[in-house]
């Protein structure tokens, strides 16, 4: 029996065009190898699997080659690439810097870099996690970095990249690597899939490609993984579902149709059959919040690109979009992001991702009632001005005496002029009727009309005062008492304040006092603003302690200020000789 061999290492790039999801790093290799201008020291960067250790060993192989072409691939057949492919080479040298990273490691690297290479014209070093080198090791190998033999080149890998010394960084090329996409993974995974003679569903490829999360090497483990765990060659979408133990989109899709029909009790059984599959609860709402975000992406066409999925679930996505508004999309993302920030602090972690479904089901008939009550008010605004009154052409229309006048069950009283008016033609275009009613049933229709625009309530508002700001503050830090508001708002809200213009500039004692104001600044000045005539009424608070006037503590600070209130007592100190007690 043959020695199985994982699709990472069996089909492992040996050229620069086979590398997948690179061509920014490998067109710049092979321009640089072209024309001669290739560094002492390279840095690959980037994520796990992404091609990093592969481009080092190509680039290696490739600029000892012997029978070098205009194509700049290694021919793979002369000794140096026969040699290089068995292993065998004399002058290429890797070292694992996760198990030597000791100064003297780097010592001995040095001491073989003195001698020149055999065979070919460079001896490359490649040196991989370089960022588990220690400090000492680092400023070892700085000078040896910065002037080697025109025979070196070093290649260093990592996927740390913040963790290494900025004086090595600055001696280097720096080549950052890219995650690859879950399509060109797709592609690759079936091309092995053909070699290999296995019969694949293209969603199972594309959905093992946005599980590996841009690592080609994790997408080839996942690859062995479904094909030993199918029985016929055969990978298919549903098997890769239950052998990674994914959750299924059409999921997300069943509920978001649920929310969207304001269905509570059927959001809560998909939920439970999601557990009930072992399923992580926090798993379910990180991916019902990716749901949203794809949603709300579908939602112009410009961005539909953005989406990593299959065509199939691309249309689902276009579709289930059109049906959803975007204040509902934008309310479900604050929801469900809230959700995911105290989900693991949550006692109870099973009822609060059922909160966070009950309150998803229920903004579709928030929504409403909110375009319901802005549709009222763009009716009271769309209400043309009243004309302008003209002097002596129409006498004024008579106020409301009573309750039953002013909720229209009694006709106004019309008053009849003692002597004849004459309509003037600018009330005429403004009341057309004028010409034909009398001046009396002119002014009772237009009192009618006014009843029928104003409501029937209305709260007449205060003047903006100090007088009448500081009995308004008062009244609201009483409220807020009532409440149960904690104490360092209640100290915040008895603070001192003026008024200049028409912002509040309050003082007060320390941070804790003004985030107590920050908190309640919205509460606050709805309050104020509903009951006094500022639309531009706002607070200034800050943090000022000498500005705000100190109540007396110690026993020498109390007495003083007893004493500026009653100045017999300094009299009667002197008379019996008495002292402050500190």
């Amino acid at each position: 029996m043959d020695n199985f061999v994982v699709s990472a290492r069996k089909y492992r790039p040996v050229t620069f065009d086979s590398v997948v999801g690179q061509s920014h790093i490998t067109t710049t290799l092979k321009n640089a190898i072209r024309t001669n201008h290739l560094a002492q020291a390279f840095l690959f960067c980037g994520p796990r699997g992404v091609g990093k250790t592969t481009c080092a060993r190509i680039l290696a192989k490739t600029i000892n080659c012997q029978n070098l072409g205009d194509d700049v691939e290694a021919c793979g057949e002369c000794e140096s690439c026969v040699s290089f492919q068995n292993n065998a080479s004399f002058n290429i040298h890797e070292l694992d810097a996760a198990s030597n990273n000791s100064v003297e490691d780097i010592r001995n690297l040095i001491d073989q870099v003195r001698y020149p290479p055999q065979t070919g014209k460079y001896k490359i070093y490649i040196i991989d996690e370089v960022h588990m080198l220690s400090q000492a090791a680092f400023n070892a190998f700085l000078k040896t970095l910065e002037e080697p033999p025109g025979y070196a080149i070093f290649i260093l890998a990592t996927t740390e990249k913040h963790k290494i010394l900025p004086t090595i960084l600055s001696r280097c090329q720096i080549f950052d690597f890219n995650r690859i996409q879950s399509k060109d993974i797709a592609y690759h995974l079936a091309d092995i899939a053909q070699k290999e003679g296995i019969e694949t569903e293209k969603e199972a490829l594309e959905l093992i490609g946005q599980k590996a999360d841009g690592g080609l090497r994790d997408a080839l483990s996942m690859f062995d993984l479904n094909v030993t765990f199918s029985t016929d060659n055969r990978l298919t979408y549903e098997a890769v579902l239950e052998n990674l133990h994914i959750l299924d989109y059409d999921y997300y899709f069943k509920i978001t149709d649920a929310l969207l029909a304001g269905s509570i009790s059927k959001s809560l059984i998909l939920f439970d059959e999601i557990l009930r599959k072992g399923f992580d609860g926090h798993l379910f709402v990180v991916g019902l919040l990716e749901h949203f975000r794809n949603l709300l992406v579908c939602k112009d066409p410009a961005t539909v690109t953005l989406l990593q999925v299959s065509e199939s679930a691309e249309r689902k996505y276009v579709e289930q979009s059109a049906a959803a508004d975007m204040s509902f999309l934008l309310s479900a993302l604050s929801i469900t992001g809230q959700c995911d920030i105290n989900y693991k602090a949550a006692k109870n972690q099973r009822l609060h991702a059922e909160l966070c479904l009950i309150k998803l089901a229920n903004l579709p008939h928030i929504l409403q009632l909110s375009s319901l009550g802005a549709v009222d008010e763009t009716a009271k605004k769309k209400v043309e001005p009243e004309p302008e009154p003209v002097k002596n052409e129409l006498p004024p229309a008579p106020e409301p005496t009573s309750p039953a006048y002013s909720n229209g069950n009694a006709a106004a009283p019309a008053q009849q002029p003692s002597t004849p008016t004459v309509v003037s033609s600018k009330l005429k275009n403004t009341i057309p009727l004028a010409m034909t009613r009398p001046v009396g049933a002119v002014a009772e229709s237009v009192t009618t009309n006014r009843q029928e625009i104003e409501p029937a309530t209305q709260i007449r508002k205060e003047a903006l005062t100090l007088e009448n700001l500081q009995r308004l503050w008062y009244e609201f830090a009483e409220k807020r008492k009532e409440e149960g508001n904690s104490t360092t708002e209640e100290i915040s809200l008895k603070k001192e304040f003026r008024l200049e213009g028409s912002t509040i500039e309050i003082p007060l004692n320390n941070a804790h006092q003004l985030e107590a104001i920050q908190n309640a600044r919205y509460d606050l000045l709805g309050f104020l603003k509903s009951r006094l005539d500022a639309p531009k009424l706002d607070i200034n608070a800050r943090v000022a302690p000498q500005e705000v006037n100190r109540l007396p503590y110690t026993p020498a600070e109390k007495f003083n200020y007893m004493a500026e209130k009653n100045p017999y007592l300094l009299e009667l100190k002197q008379a019996l000789g008495l002292d402050v007690d500190f």
